[in-house]
């Protein structure tokens, strides 16, 4: 089956996940949680991309990132997906028994309007959600706990936002997403579908060759004839 096309273009704005194989635990103690943000920092400075949001769950992660050049995402995940896993295994002495993680990366592009501040939304609640801790930002592995330091913590991970924060964005990222808000970034998720505005999610599938992720999956429906 060929692979679904995926955007990947200098400027662009893009929500990067990757999940544990068979939804299986890749980050068991606060060290592993440390050590991935650790090669977060070392991808950062090998690759031009800048790193805006971003959660590690203990069985998956959450970016949102900008390539600086064509291509760069690719190369900046396939780093660190790699680095990860070499590292994992050598950690764990699991060298030859099995995938750390399920498949290549899933992504799509993102409006840099109140889109991007939906998704960044999304990724900075996900701890919560998963019931695991009682505020957002009590999550140590995540980007609004990092933003919320006084003195930046090391690596330096966080870029500047391509558009400001909301005065309240603590008390809105501990605030639930509308159903039709987490339906779509969800579907934008499993798909790759560009989230944005109407007009400009045609646009952008149109111009990055996305446009098979615009359309409903399964087999078309059979026309039966007439009379």
């Amino acid at each position: 089956m060929p692979r679904a096309p995926r955007a990947d273009e200098a400027g662009g704005l893009y929500h990067a996940l990757n999940r544990g194989n068979l939804r299986a635990t890749i980050f068991h103690k606060q060290e592993d949680f440390a050590a991935f943000e650790r090669i977060l920092g070392e991808a950062l400075e090998i690759h031009d991309v800048e790193l805006f949001s971003y959660v590690l769950m203990p069985n998956h992660y959450h970016l949102v990132l900008r390539p600086l050049a064509d291509g760069e995402m690719s190369r900046f995940m396939a780093w660190v997906g790699g680095t990860h896993t070499m590292r994992y295994h050598a950690h764990y002495h699991t060298g030859g028994m099995g995938h750390v993680y399920q498949q290549r990366y899933k992504s799509f592009p993102i409006q840099d309007d109140e889109h991007f501040l939906t998704v960044c939304r999304y990724v900075e609640r996900n701890a919560l959600r998963a019931g695991l801790v009682k505020h957002a930002e009590d999550w140590l592995w995540c980007s609004l706990w990092r933003w919320l330091q006084a003195r930046p913590p090391q690596p330096s991970l966080l870029s500047s936002w391509p558009i400001s924060r909301q005065s309240n964005w603590k008390a809105k990222v501990n605030q639930a997403l509308g159903d039709k808000e987490l339906e779509a970034v969800r579907r934008s998720a499993q798909r790759g579908r560009p989230l944005g505005n109407e007009g400009w999610v045609e646009s952008i599938a149109r111009r990055l060759n996305l446009e098979s992720t615009m359309r409903p999956r399964g087999r078309p429906k059979l026309r039966l004839p007439r009379g």
